[in-house]
């Protein structure tokens, strides 16, 4: 019952959003590089921020959950999405990203009690790593679903491993979130999205998943989990190499994502090629919790054929498309 009130809760809010992002216009207009024709509502990702707020508000009515200060992780959380939302709006220089971001990672980093784990020399190695992942997240947020479904083959996952393997992090901690993505796919899963996720989601619900897998990893002494980012890792890394061999200015807008080409080029319906992205991360999670394999194994059985397949597979994209 509980889930049920939270999910129409997150419907009732969405929609108040939506009137006020029309009333003080905050919209994606489609330009040269858009993969849509219509104007978006912009920054429904608020909702994830809104998630903690309700999900922050029922731990005070249990003990045992409400004995993790949860508010460490709320305030990081709501500097990266405050920053993030500024961007949807009006633009963000990068300095002052980075600044929020740097600042975010610092309360994710105390909240999962790092600096007493890890060795200080590590500590750099973690800020550069976990900033990386957060805007690979955002670098992905393209196409009509794509964060939306990862966002639920990753968080269905942890929420797997929290139940039948190790607990790791209070069960709302994961069903919220979840149940938010659940309701922004009902307006953006769709050929013509009714809404985008915006910085603000995209880097907030990573922000969110790299604290579930900071914790899980801390808790399992495996760093398989990461894994669970692994097509998101592949991608990202990949496209960087590419546009630097060509001399391109990575921070700028680019068409030269995989998914990209996929929907772009190809007009390949964007629901078909996020869901593509989303089965292939789920089979990948999948061998990743049942293969009883270490880490050092695990990592080249996995991330070694995924390279190949997507330089395979992007490599004959392209020559099709220059043929045509």
């Amino acid at each position: 019952m509980e889930y049920i009130v939270i999910t129409i809760v997150f419907l009732v809010l969405m929609l108040i959003y939506f009137r006020i992002a029309e009333r003080y216009n905050i919209i994606d207009k489609p330009n040269h590089r858009s993969n849509h024709s219509e104007i978006t509502i912009r920054g429904c990702g608020i909702i994830y921020p809104i998630a903690f707020l309700l999900f922050f508000i029922g731990t005070s009515f249990n003990r045992s959950i409400s004995e993790v200060n949860y508010l460490i992780f709320g305030v990081g959380l709501f500097a990266i999405c405050i920053v993030s939302f500024i961007d949807d709006i009006r633009g963000a220089s990068i300095k002052v990203r980075l600044l929020f971001h740097f600042i975010s990672v610092t309360f994710l980093l105390y909240f999962i009690n790092v600096y007493q784990q890890v060795p200080i020399f590590m500590v750099p190695v973690v800020y550069i790593f976990i900033i990386g992942i957060l805007n690979a997240y955002n670098f992905m947020d393209g196409i009509n679903g794509m964060s939306g479904l990862h966002t639920l083959v990753v968080l269905g996952s942890l929420l797997f491993v929290n139940q039948f393997i190790i607990q790791f992090a209070a069960v709302n901690f994961i069903v919220y979130p979840i149940l938010a993505s659940l309701v922004f796919l009902f307006f953006n899963y769709r050929k013509k999205a009714k809404c985008f996720m915006g910085d603000v989601g995209s880097l907030g619900i990573a922000f969110w998943i790299v604290t579930l897998l900071g914790l899980l990893i801390l808790k399992t002494g495996e760093l398989k989990w990461l894994l669970f980012l692994t097509i998101y890792g592949v991608e990202t890394f990949l496209t960087i190499i590419e546009r630097i061999k060509l001399k391109e200015n990575v921070f700028e807008a680019h068409r030269r994502h995989l998914y990209e080409l996929f929907s772009y080029e190809k007009k390949i319906d964007h629901r078909i090629v996020s869901f593509g992205y989303a089965f292939t991360q789920m089979m990948i999670n999948i061998a990743v919790t049942l293969l009883p394999v270490s880490d050092i194994v695990l990592f080249p059985l996995v991330v070694v054929p995924s390279v190949i397949f997507y330089l395979i597979i992007k490599n004959n994209l392209k020559k099709q498309i220059v043929n045509n």
